[in-house]
């Protein structure tokens, strides 16, 4: 029930977001079509609500995965009026939806359904061609004639949620009031994309029936869900478009296309499942059941491996590293977890071997630089333990536990300046206001007056200061 909820919640933030814009954007004007120009703005201000709201996924990996499979459908789609953005919602209910203004999101729980890249694609292609239809500014037209009472009441929904019995009424009128509106899709809504998505991916190379099965999937997830996917709420007449579907396959796009173009979908699925909210208990039996049916399944193992390390199983951990790594030994991911598992037990030498050859593979991983930077450091290597955090804080990363590492690090080899900025830059991110203004002003005594040090520090305490509203006693400023 979680999911659908969840949903829900999406829905009715979606709709109060759109009509409010609308409302805002019109002040009672009479009924007027969106143009190209405010269809952008719209998307891009949905864009960053849920971007504040910490609602899309910050996985670089899989957003770069998902753009890229996006711009492949788009190479090969009509031109579109706008520039596309693809992101994941961080939410494991099932659901794809585009906004105006080329905006197309994808759930991380969608995403770990599929079977293959084909399929994903699909949904992708049907979504694009949603976007290149403006099917969504069609139905914002359609709903420019509602009161500003109505529209108060579901944006109040919408940010009330059920927190009171009061919050509830708002939210149950609220929904309704959606409901009514329609925020689905038409069924020739539907048809249309579906036809222009089926083109986008047959010229994209791949093999068309990739559409039809993400629906089969689908149908066999709402038959053994006690929830209503959440992709159906939005796209009906699933029996309609597979009818659809199934006739354009037999009649027009009968060649074979490939399952998967750009690869890797499983090892996305893995990760995206390794980081989710479900229980690491859950998801160990998710890859033994799969290891049951093919035990040399590499991401199976990686993932085994992984959730093993989360529940204490260390030893049967890296056990199944040593597996997995005799099927694939130059694989990045599973080198860099092996050491990082090796580093969480106080294994420091063995820990730095593999994350050496995970670093020698690819230097991009931060999480490899910032594990392997931790254990040369618990060798003595500061210098190279430096060099690594450095590289790890160009790509200036929101950590405040590397902050506190790189402090203890700059202490060790007696760099006191540094080693209390980074202490201060620890406690800011730590909102420990008191303790951050204390290291910054024992920092500033070690940095020459007008430097970019010293004037970036003497910005930290104002800004802390303002923050604390209240004077501080006895503190030294270098000037």
């Amino acid at each position: 029930m979680h999911s659908f909820h969840l949903y829900k919640k999406y829905a009715i933030f979606l709709l109060a977001f759109l009509l409010f814009w609308i409302a805002d954007s019109v002040r009672g004007t009479a009924h007027a079509s969106l143009s190209l120009d405010d269809e952008r703005k719209l998307g891009k201000e949905f864009y960053d609500k849920l971007f504040k709201e910490n609602l899309i996924s910050p996985n670089e990996r899989a957003r770069t995965y998902l753009t890229r499979l996006g711009q492949l459908i788009l190479a090969h789609s009509d031109k579109a009026p706008f520039d596309f953005t693809f992101s994941l919602i961080k939410s494991s209910a099932v659901n794809a939806f585009a906004t105006p203004g080329g905006y197309v999101y994808v759930n991380e729980g969608l995403v770990t359904l599929v079977e293959n890249e084909s399929q994903l694609a699909g949904v992708l292609a049907h979504e694009i061609a949603h976007v290149n239809g403006r099917h969504i500014a069609e139905i914002i037209d359609k709903s420019q004639k509602l009161s500003i009472s109505t529209l108060a009441a579901i944006l109040a929904g919408a940010f009330l949620g059920g927190s009171s019995d009061a919050a509830a009424a708002v939210t149950s009128f609220s929904v309704a009031a959606a409901t009514s509106l329609s925020l689905k899709y038409s069924r020739q809504q539907e048809e249309a994309a579906d036809r222009a998505g089926m083109s986008y991916l047959v010229e994209a190379g791949y093999h068309g029936s990739g559409m039809l099965e993400f629906l089969k999937i689908m149908r066999r997830y709402e038959y053994y869900s006690n929830t209503i996917p959440s992709y159906f709420l939005t796209h009906p007449g699933t029996d309609e478009r597979t009818r659809y579907i199934d006739a354009l396959l037999q009649t027009t796009y009968t060649s074979q296309g490939a399952e998967s173009i750009i690869g890797n979908l499983k090892r996305i699925q893995t990760v995206l499942l390794l980081e989710g909210k479900v229980p690491d208990s859950i998801k160990l039996l998710n890859f033994q059941k799969i290891l049951k049916e093919n035990p040399r399944d590499v991401d199976a193992l990686y993932g085994l491996a992984v959730a093993q390390e989360k529940q204490g199983m260390v030893n049967d951990s890296l056990e199944t590293f040593r597996k997995v790594l005799q099927l694939s030994p130059d694989d990045p991911d599973i080198l860099r977890d092996f050491g990082i598992t090796y580093f969480n037990i106080g294994r420091f030498e063995d820990a730095s071997l593999p994350l050496t050859h995970a670093h020698q593979i690819d230097e991009s991983d931060m999480k490899t630089v910032l594990y392997l930077g931790k254990a040369l450091e618990s060798l003595g290597n500061i210098p190279k333990a430096l060099e690594l955090y450095r590289k790890y804080e160009e790509k200036q990363i929101d950590d405040p536990d590397f902050f506190y590492n790189l402090a203890m690090a700059y202490g060790k080899v007696n760099q006191t300046g540094d080693s209390h900025y980074y202490f201060g830059m620890y406690f800011k991110k730590k909102g420990k206001n008191d303790s951050a203004i204390f290291h910054f002003s024992a920092a500033l005594k070690h940095f020459d007056a007008n430097t970019p040090r010293s004037r970036e520090i003497s910005k930290e305490i104002d800004a802390l200061k303002r923050s604390n509203k209240t004077p501080l006693v006895n503190e030294s400023r270098h000037r």
